[in-house]
């Protein structure tokens, strides 16, 4: 696959910026700055960077409770996603989406959802609409290993399969449904064979791999644009914090998951994998990629500045943008 070193180096600045925007997020939710659930997606990071790096500016996502990095991706503005995730007014929703509700139309983020599968059937009605304006627009949905056992995973691969539409299902395959690991609850060892069950291509990524998921979006993207239907692609990756912020279920008597495991998958970064493929094939210099870490870290601090001195929302504004 072609890709030059500008599209390197944006691939490494979204892959940056979801890792510090979670790290500093979870830091931040630990000290009681941030209101409510907060889910972090470190360790994701090659999934969304690689599938959004595949997208037009046209082209829409549906997202997860686990969604910061997929906005992110998509063209999200760091601070825009802190404020509202300290629940301001300068927030995409005012302040009263949080951190699972962002939606920015503009980017083509239809919002994170906090219903488990919930953005599925949304992604197949994208789809659609995008077959009826005559548009050849392509709708990515991402979810995680536990919503391929929802009805609405089916339903909407098999309407999308049936009507050929441009969509293409990114299960985000972590190993663990909260705290339920995905072979106790699941008939399969991959997601990506029920692809087969309604007759489309279903593939088993490397989640860590940004330059593998790149690639094997982009074939499913020329697919979709060419009117040839959708894709299931199943990026096998791992979360290194808990199901939630503060959730440290994987320590002590009656853990799930134990921290040997952990620290086996950290060692598989998807950061310093593309790191090291940039060094030993000579595209990017080691200088360049520490000015992006340094650009980013400066872009954050702002975002922070910027919610943290942003004002909450109105009491009586509760019921305004409220359409059900």
């Amino acid at each position: 696959m072609d890709i030059s070193t500008e599209e390197l180096l944006d691939i490494y600045h979204t892959m940056q910026k979801i890792r510090l925007f979670e790290s500093k997020v979870r830091d931040l939710a630990m000290a009681g700055e941030i209101p409510g659930f907060v889910h972090v997606s470190i360790g994701e990071e090659a999934s969304a960077a690689g599938v959004c790096a595949a997208l037009r500016t046209t082209d829409r996502i549906t997202s997860t409770h686990r969604g910061h990095g997929h906005l992110i991706a998509k063209g999200g503005r760091l601070d825009k996603m802190m404020a509202e995730i300290f629940g301001k007014r300068t927030g995409y929703c005012k302040g009263k989406g949080g951190s699972m509700h962002i939606v920015d139309y503009s980017l083509g983020i239809l919002g994170a959802n906090g219903i488990v599968g919930g953005g599925l059937p949304i992604a197949t009605g994208s789809g659609l609409a995008a077959v009826i304006a005559g548009k050849d627009d392509v709708t990515a949905s991402f979810f995680g290993d536990g919503a391929s056992n929802e009805g609405t995973f089916h339903e909407s691969l098999n309407l999308a399969a049936v009507w050929k539409l441009p969509v293409i299902f990114v299960c985000e395959n972590n190993g663990f449904g909260e705290f339920t690991p995905m072979e106790t609850v699941t008939s399969v060892k991959d997601i990506a064979v029920r692809a087969q069950a309604y007759g489309i291509p279903g593939h088993i990524v490397d989640g860590n791999d940004v330059l593998e998921v790149l690639r094997y979006t982009s074939e499913a993207v020329a697919r979709a644009r060419a009117g040839e239907g959708p894709t299931l692609l199943e990026c096998k990756t791992y979360r290194w914090e808990g199901h939630v912020v503060g959730e440290q279920a994987f320590l002590g008597e009656g853990a799930y998951r134990a921290k040997s495991e952990i620290e086996a998958w950290k060692l598989k970064c998807p950061l310093i994998r593309f790191e090291k493929w940039c060094a030993e094939n000579g595209k990017i210099s080691s200088a360049e990629l520490k000015k992006i870490v340094a650009d980013t870290e400066k872009e954050l601090a702002d975002a922070i500045e910027f919610a943290r001195a942003s004002e909450l929302p109105d009491a009586a504004e509760v019921t305004d943008d409220v359409y059900a």
